[in-house]
C-alpha cells in the first residue's frame, strides 16, 4: 500500500505485525496501539503497549517480540468484533528505543487474518531519517465497517511524544532506568552428581519436600498488568544482557501485586518435527512440549519446584506464592508458558530459580529464539533474549531471582545445562545451583 491508500479489512481477527531488519547499530522497536474517540483516548486504558499489554475489552492484545533470523518482530492482536461502539479509530504505531527510524531498515506493518494467516494489508514505511515514533497505519469504522488505511506519519519525540499527542498521561520519558551492578553471587555448593545406573528410566518428578500441589482452575489467567487507578502511564523498560545482567524489582516499581514471567519461542521450519509457540511453524510441527518451571526456597527453610509434572502447579495465595498457568501444549499464539510470582509475599522468598525443560519434541534448544519476560503488575517489565544453543541441552536456566534484604534482584541466567547419562533435567538444575533436594520418578 502507498501513504495515504485505505482498503476494506475483510475479517475482524487480525494479527498485526511490525517488522525490520536487525543488526549491528539498528535500535530496537517496539509496537503499540490506541483506541480513539475523536482523535483522543478516553483514559490511559485505551493505550495497548509493552507495559499495559491488553486492552479491557480484550479487543487489542500486545503479543510481543521474535526473532525471525535476521528479522525482528512485535505483533499486536486485534479483534474489531470486540472493539467498543463508542471507539472510532484503532491507531497503530511504532517506536525505537535506542535510536532512531533512520537507523533501522525495512521497517513495515502487515495485516494477517489471524485464522487464515492471509495476508490483508502491508504498508512499508521508507525515508525516516531522526523519527523515534511512528503512526504507521489505523483501522476505522465506515459505514458501519472497519478498513485499514496507511498514515506514517512521524514524530521526533518519540513514545512519549505520540502517547501524549493522543492524550495519554506520562509518567516519565522513554528512558529504561539503569539497571543494578551484578549481586555478588552467593557460594553455591556443588553436591558430586551421582549418577544412577544407565539401565534406570530419567527420574523426573516433584520433590520430596514439597506443599501438596494445587492444579489451577480452568481457563485461569492473571489480571493483565494496568498501571494503578489514577497514576500515568509508566513508558520505562529494562532489557537485561551479558555485560548487564541483573535488576532490582524495587527499583523498577515493582514492589507488589503479581508479576508474570512469560517464555516466547519459534523454531525454524526447517527442523520437522519440532513445534512452534508463535504458530509459525509448518503444519504437523506440534508435538514440541517445553514447561516452564520454578525452583523455590522460602525463607522458612521449604523447598520445592513449580511444574506441569505431578501437577505440581503451586498457588499464588499461599505457600509457595508461585502458580503455573498450565501445561501450553496448543502453541497458541496468545500464550507460550506462563507462572505467576505474589510479589506481596517477597519477603517469604529466599531464592526462585525460573528454568524450562524439553519434556518431548526435541533433543536440543537449537535454534529456539526465545524470549523471557517478567511483567511485574505495577513496575517496568523486565526482558531478555537467550543465547543460541550450541550444546546437546534439554534444560536452561532462565532467570535467578534473589531475596537481598527485602529486595528481589533478577538476574539472567541464559545457562544451557547437558544431562548426564540417567540424570533428569531437573536433577541436573538442582546440582548445578545447589538446592539440594529429593527426586522421584513421575510424568505428566
Amino acid at each position: 500500500m502507498s501513504k495515504g491508500s485505505n482498503t476494506p479489512v475483510p475479517t475482524t481477527a487480525l494479527r498485526v505485525e511490525l517488522g525490520w531488519r536487525s543488526g549491528p547499530g539498528v535500535p530496537d522497536a517496539d509496537a503499540s496501539a490506541l483506541l480513539l474517540v475523536s482523535g483522543k483516548v478516553r483514559s490511559d486504558g485505551d493505550f495497548v503497549f509493552y507495559n499495559q499489554a491488553v486492552h479491557s475489552s480484550g479487543a487489542v492484545r500486545h503479543e510481543g517480540k521474535r526473532d525471525g533470523g535476521g528479522r525482528i518482530f512485535d505483533t499486536l492482536l486485534v479483534d474489531l468484533a470486540r472493539v467498543e461502539p463508542a471507539i472510532e479509530t484503532v491507531v497503530l504505531a511504532a517506536s525505537s528505543d535506542g535510536g532512531n527510524f533512520g537507523q533501522v531498515s525495512d521497517l513495515y506493518i502487515e495485516v494477517r487474518d489471524a485464522a487464515q494467516n492471509g495476508v490483508v494489508a502491508r504498508f512499508d514505511s521508507t525515508g525516516a531519517t531522526v523519527e523515534t515514533a511512528f503512526v504507521l497505519g489505523e483501522f476505522y469504522r465506515r459505514q458501519g465497517a472497519w478498513k485499514f488505511r496507511a498514515v506514517g506519519q512521524g514524530y521526533s519525540s518519540g513514545l512519549e511524544g505520540l502517547a501524549t499527542d493522543f492524550g495519554i498521561t506520562v509518567d516519565e520519558p522513554q528512558h529504561a532506568a539503569p539497571s543494578a551492578p551484578p549481586p555478588a553471587a552467593p557460594p553455591v555448593t556443588m553436591p558430586p552428581p551421582v549418577a544412577p545406573p544407565v539401565t534406570m528410566p530419567p527420574p523426573v518428578a516433584r520433590p520430596v519436600h514439597m506443599s501438596p500441589p494445587v492444579a489451577p482452575p480452568a481457563a485461569v489467567q492473571p489480571p493483565p498488568p494496568q498501571a494503578p487507578p489514577g497514576q500515568p502511564v509508566r513508558l520505562s523498560k529494562v532489557t537485561l544482557t551479558k555485560a548487564a545482567p541483573a535488576v532490582s524489582l524495587a527499583k523498577q516499581g515493582g514492589t507488589s501485586g503479581a508479576m508474570r514471567v512469560n517464555l516466547n519461542w519459534e523454531v525454524r521450519k526447517q527442523f520437522s518435527g519440532w513445534g512452534s509457540k508463535r504458530g509459525r511453524a509448518v503444519a504437523n510441527h506440534r508435538d514440541l512440549d517445553l514447561d516452564l518451571c520454578a525452583l523455590y526456597e522460602l525463607n522458612d527453610g521449604r523447598k520445592g519446584v513449580i511444574q506441569a509434572l505431578g501437577n505440581a502447579f503451586g498457588a499464588l495465595h499461599q505457600p509457595p506464592y508461585i502458580h503455573l498457568d498450565g501445561d501450553d501444549r496448543t502453541g497458541a499464539v496468545e500464550s507460550g508458558e506462563n507462572l505467576t510470582i505474589n510479589l506481596d509475599h517477597k519477603q517469604d522468598f529466599r531464592r526462585i530459580l525460573v528454568f524450562v525443560t524439553i519434556y518431548e519434541g526435541a533433543r536440543s534448544f537449537a535454534d529456539l529464539h526465545a524470549t523471557v519476560t517478567l511483567q511485574p503488575q505495577f513496575g517496568a517489565p523486565i526482558d531478555f533474549s537467550l543465547d543460541e544453543c550450541t550444546v546437546p541441552s534439554t534444560v536452561c536456566a532462565l532467570a535467578l531471582i534473589t531475596n537481598t534484604g527485602g529486595d528481589l534482584m533478577v538476574q539472567r541466567e541464559a545457562r544451557y545445562l547437558v544431562p548426564e547419562r540417567g540424570v533428569s533435567p531437573q536433577r541436573t538444575i538442582d546440582y548445578a545451583y545447589g538446592w539440594g533436594m529429593n527426586w522421584t520418578p513421575g510424568r505428566k
